[in-house]
């Protein structure tokens, strides 16, 4: 099911006195009816939101995250609009999952997102669950050109490698694109940025080491800058397209409150501020998403206007 965005979704504070100067982005951002073909824009960043919860309920966690897109939105619709004139943004609508039909839901944005890298947009998906990612994927494993190295960053306190069987859910989406690559004969490139050992088993500690991902715990990503850097930028040389992927649980449950699954010793957002820009000033960044937002849970929308804040810098740096 796909809803377009309308302007109830996308509103906020007006101050005509200072024009141009005193813009917020709910004044510039304009809406496309992905239902049918767009025209090209090369470059625009495009807000698509996934609305669903249906793999974090199959993963037991806490649901919610399906009204996250709209909660985001709404929080970016007070920021400052400091862009060039040049960069467009524009608001995609939602990916509804219905009647818990995941997969059904997840080929849906998947052929979105595909759509809009062919027509040259920069998608930056708003999740719902970790379930958003395996979606996403589906959208950018057509648009690789033959024998280009797509690496996955990943900024998330779990690897979220879950034996799926026939139940693929918030936890796995990872292992399905390992899965996905490998039986197209390419290597599954994955980085894991704040992982919590006390948030993973060993199984899944063992299923990553495995699958050659590579990981530095929160603790590194709070403390070892360099090292982080350093690991990051080696990681960046050897792919050549990056799908970047946020889940906010990653961040101390002080500063995100509002997630599926909440982490006590997670991140500050300012020790991964400089890693998302090194991430984006590569020039490698395909597509990217923000998941695990659940407003039901959330305290002051302190977790949303978390989520905002991110893209606003990341916008910044993207375009």
């Amino acid at each position: 099911m796909y809803k377009p965005s309308d302007k109830t979704t996308w509103n906020g504070r007006i101050d005509p006195q200072d024009g141009v100067l005193g813009l917020r982005w709910h004044q510039i951002v304009q809406l496309l009816d992905l239902s049918r073909e767009v025209a090209e824009s090369e470059g625009s960043i495009i807000f698509l939101g996934f609305s669903c919860d249906e793999g974090v309920r199959r993963n037991q966690g806490r649901v919610g995250a399906a009204a996250a897109p709209s909660a985001i939105r709404q929080a970016m619709s007070a920021l400052a609009d400091h862009l060039p004139d040049e960069v467009q943004l524009f608001g995609g609508g939602d990916v509804i999952c219905a009647n818990q039909r995941l997969e059904e839901a997840q080929a849906q944005l998947g052929r979105k997102v595909q759509m809009l890298l062919r027509k040259g947009y920069k998608p930056l998906v708003l999740g719902g669950g970790h379930e958003t990612a395996y979606g996403h994927f589906l959208g950018i494993q057509p648009h690789l050109k033959p024998g280009e190295k797509l690496g996955i960053i990943n900024l998330d306190a779990h690897f979220d490698l879950r034996t799926y069987g026939q139940h693929p859910s918030s936890g796995s989406p990872f292992l399905q694109i390992a899965d996905a690559l490998q039986a197209g004969g390419q290597e599954f490139r994955y980085l894991c940025l704040g992982i919590q050992e006390y948030g993973n088993t060993r199984k899944l500690f063992k299923t990553a080491a495995d699958l050659g991902v590579q990981y530095c715990t929160a603790e590194e990503v709070q403390t070892g800058a360099e090292t982080v850097q350093q690991k990051l930028r080696e990681f960046l040389d050897g792919v050549d397209k990056v799908y970047l992927s946020i889940d906010l649980d990653v961040f101390a449950a002080a500063y995100a409150p509002g997630v599926s699954a909440p982490t006590a010793l997670g991140i500050t957002p300012h020790a991964a501020l400089p890693l998302l820009r090194q991430i984006i000033q590569s020039g490698k960044v395909l597509s990217l998403d923000v998941v695990e937002l659940n407003p039901a849970l959330d305290i002051d929308n302190r977790t949303a206007k978390l989520a905002a804040a991110l893209i606003f810098h990341l916008v910044q740096e993207w375009h």
